[in-house]
């Protein structure tokens, strides 16, 4: 099968920099250059296997096509949509968090819509 593009959206970039931002002022280089490899070992999971994320949260959201995918070691979930051209990489939240608060905030560009 062949891999998608990986494509953060603003918000998961965000995301992805205050979690490296946390784990290089309270961890140490090591533990946020394994985040990043975790991450990137994430992606190119989910690039050519997208269908294996968890529907979890599109049933609790009513947001179909909404998946996740949780990173190794590293207390993250990456949530995607897997569209015809690419992977939309929504956000990459740390598990702890109420997520379908945060999930709810981006309603009005959730996944397949511009944003």
């Amino acid at each position: 099968m062949k891999s998608k593009p990986i494509v953060p959206r603003e918000a998961a970039s965000r995301d992805v920099e205050d979690a490296v931002d946390f784990y290089l002022s309270e961890a140490g280089d090591q533990i946020a250059l394994g985040f990043v490899a975790a991450l990137e070992h994430a992606y190119r999971q989910i690039a050519s296997q997208p269908a294996a994320g968890s529907p979890r949260y599109a049933h609790e959201l009513n947001m179909p096509g909404l998946r996740t995918w949780p990173l190794q070691r590293y207390p993250y979930l990456i949530f995607y949509v897997d569209l015809p051209d690419r992977i939309d990489i929504w956000r990459v939240l740390h598990g702890q968090r109420d997520i379908p608060a945060w999930l709810q905030e981006d309603t009005d560009t959730g996944p397949g819509r511009p944003g």
